[in-house]
């Protein structure tokens, strides 16, 4: 829906077959909407109204028709009122009221606080007649191959120390045992500029030129990328300082792109992709989480991601401009990341299973209650990630497969381990069976606290506690002794 506001009202009551219109523009022309008597309504991105108290929300619901249609590739993540809003457009009296619905599935304290959901086999039932779920193992195979590189990138002492003050205040604040509403915002801003750091010195300090080894390596890759003829990128960012950043190497490439963030006019969005999509020397997008959402790039056959999203949905939702259901090439998926920072640490986040979402919306399961974190030790223990060591995840299906087999060969080592220390002490009991005294003197008390001593300091005491004792022989001569020696005195023992 396009036209100054005096214009629109006869837009959306001509004799159109469809109308098509952003959520801004419903919340702006509301009166002229809800006066048309509409046959379907279908709301794309449903998870704009999932906030059941957003104004946004409230002003949709409003909206009336006797079918109604909610896609969505998140209609949950955490909380099940973001679900129980979403359904309550297409079908009001499908949960019931707000306050029976919460009191059937929600497990509270004595305080009123969320400790997890129960009954959710009796709401996957209700969801059945009225949910279609089409999942990424049921689509996968309709879709080009995609391939995931993580590229980490050492940082500037720049970097490094900038942030370092950062972590220090989030640190500090994370050992309180309670936290007040003016720690939360230090803690908001410190997370940030850690983030930031992680892109460029200048994002936290303005101060020029800034120090960045991303952008480096950026400049790098678009280079090899550009060389290839049939490359066509759509490159993402958090912030707009650091498109900014990036626009000096393109333009110093001489490479055309055209650029999408949270100021370009709606009117004007869908020139910037018909160019992108159209024009084969335009082989650049490069947008904020602006264009995460609601928009088509099957254009593009590459994905660079400068920084990473702190929430993993929209990482799945960048990639997804580029890898849907119409894409007829592979598509190569790069994800920057700098190294000994906490947007390294984010890393670990991003694989997190959503076992609610899997609970509530997953017909075959079989789960009736998921327990969850209180709100701050949720947030502590994503904090306690974030500021822990280097994740262990793979950088590629390579280093993946290496991964595997490292822990296979320590399994391994371990169980070879284990079955050399009960063939030790197996004899060792035969041995002392052998020799045992009719009774126990002074002289063999004080030989047993002497062996035990000594033995002691060459063990370490697992964990578990498993004693373990590494020792290195000079060679296989000298175990051939030690099996001589053992047989030689079973030997005699049994004589």
């Amino acid at each position: 829906m396009l036209g100054s506001a005096k214009e629109r009202p006869a837009q959306y009551d001509s004799d159109s077959f469809f109308t098509l219109c952003n959520y801004e523009q419903v919340l702006r022309d509301f009166l002229s909407i809800e006066r048309v008597r509409w046959d379907l309504i279908i709301l794309d991105e449903g998870q704009r109204i999932k906030n059941w108290e957003a104004k946004t929300s409230r002003v949709i619901k409003a909206l009336k028709s006797p079918f109604a249609l909610v896609l969505s590739g998140t209609p949950l993540e955490n909380r099940i009122d973001e679900l129980f809003s979403v359904v309550e457009f297409i079908d009001d009296r499908r949960l019931g009221p707000a306050f029976r619905f919460f009191n059937r599935h929600r497990v509270v304290d004595e305080k009123g606080k969320l400790l997890g959901y129960k009954n959710l086999d009796e709401l996957r039932k209700k969801l059945k007649p009225i949910m279609l779920r089409r999942t990424r193992k049921m689509v996968i195979k309709d879709l080009p191959p995609r391939t995931n590189q993580i590229l980490r990138i050492p940082p500037t002492e720049e970097q490094l120390e900038l942030q370092k003050g950062h972590r220090q205040i989030i640190q500090t604040i994370i050992q309180k045992r309670y936290l007040t509403e003016m720690d939360l915002l230090r803690l908001q801003k410190a997370l940030l500029m850690c983030r930031m750091c992680a892109d460029s010195t200048f994002l936290v300090d303005k101060e020029p030129p800034g120090y960045s080894s991303k952008l480096k390596e950026l400049d790098q890759l678009l280079a090899q990328l550009m060389a290839e003829e049939d490359r066509k990128v759509v490159l993402f960012s958090e912030w707009t300082t650091m498109l900014n950043l990036i626009e000096p190497i393109l333009e110093r490439q001489k490479l055309e792109y055209v650029r999408l963030d949270g100021s370009v006019p709606q009117k004007k969005r869908q020139g910037l992709m018909h160019r992108f999509q159209k024009d084969p020397a335009c082989r650049l997008f490069i947008t904020t989480n602006a264009g995460s959402t609601g928009l088509n790039l099957q254009a593009a056959n590459t994905v660079i991601n400068v920084d990473l999203p702190w929430n993993p949905a929209v990482l799945e939702q960048r990639i997804g401009r580029a890898h849907r259901m119409g894409q007829k090439r592979p598509v190569q998926v790069y994800l920057l990341v700098t190294e000994n920072t906490l947007e390294e640490n984010l890393l670990a986040t991003l694989s997190a299973k959503h076992e609610l979402f899997q609970a509530v919306l997953d017909p075959d399961s079989d789960t009736t209650r998921v327990d969850m974190a209180t709100g701050m030790e949720e947030l502590k223990r994503r904090l306690e990630i974030l500021l822990g060591e280097k994740p262990d995840a793979a950088e590629d299906e390579s280093m993946r497969a290496q991964v595997e087999k490292e822990a296979e060969a320590l399994a391994k080592k371990e169980k070879i381990a284990a079955a050399g220390g009960n063939l030790v002490g197996a004899a060792f009991a035969f041995i002392g069976e052998m020799f045992a005294a009719n009774e126990e003197t002074d002289e063999m008390t004080q030989l047993t606290g002497a062996f035990k001593s000594k033995l002691s300091d060459c063990m370490e005491k697992a964990d578990d506690g498993t004693l373990k004792m590494t020792i290195a022989l000079p060679d296989e001569t000298f175990l051939d002794n030690m099996a001589r020696s053992l047989a030689q005195m079973v030997s005699v023992g049994r004589k």
